[in-house]
């Protein structure tokens, strides 16, 4: 679990985060920041907030905490978003995947599927990884439903787990992946892409 890949499928390439992507992360951001960031605790509304938050991404990853990826269309090249293999535990083998969030134009496509489908190959066959969770606002309907389409179970509600940058309190719902279920779960996101 020391390797920072490059991950690269048909639709999507995901490329380690660096100081130097911040502009085009947030032109990418810059039409709709309050929609994109509407879930996440502390939202990105301007170019100086997103080249703090890039800051933060590339800590962790020069930690050995979290590998941040540029998410990029490989149709147009295209910076389409970002996501992030976080909370990296070595020991335990196992890690979350976060912060995913995609421009507009390129939600409720195969970009995102096909980014959760690299992340967990990798963490499962490279990084031999035996569990992935994901997480997300309890109220996040959209983002729980997708992580259920991946395949991934739904393990419990942490209650009062966030405090969002306005002081309210967040609940966060949990999911999970293990290394068993991972073949299955494999053969249904293949499936998905292979008719996308």
């Amino acid at each position: 679990m020391t390797s920072t890949p490059i991950l690269t499928g048909h639709h999507v390439r995901l490329k380690p985060m660096t100081f130097a992507d911040a502009p085009r992360l947030w032109n990418a951001a810059a039409a709709d920041t309050a929609e994109i960031f509407r879930w996440f605790t502390h939202p990105v509304p301007n170019e100086a907030a997103m080249r703090a938050w890039v800051e933060k991404a590339v800590d962790e990853q020069t930690r050995g905490t979290a590998v941040a990826f540029v998410t990029i269309d490989q149709k147009t090249g295209s910076v389409a978003g970002s996501t992030r293999l976080f909370s990296i535990d070595r020991e335990n083998r196992n890690l979350e995947i976060s912060y995913t969030w995609l421009a507009p134009r390129f939600q409720r496509t195969a970009l995102n599927t096909e980014a959760k489908y690299l992340m967990l190959r990798h963490a499962f066959e490279e990084w031999h990884c035996v569990r992935v969770q994901l997480k997300t606002d309890v109220n996040n309907a959209a983002s729980r439903a997708a992580i259920a389409r991946l395949g991934a179970e739904q393990e419990g509600i942490m209650r009062s787990h966030l405090v969002r940058h306005d002081g309210t309190l967040r609940d966060s719902v949990y999911f999970g992946i293990l290394a068993t279920e991972w073949p299955n779960v494999k053969r249904r996101l293949e499936g998905k892409l292979a008719r996308s």
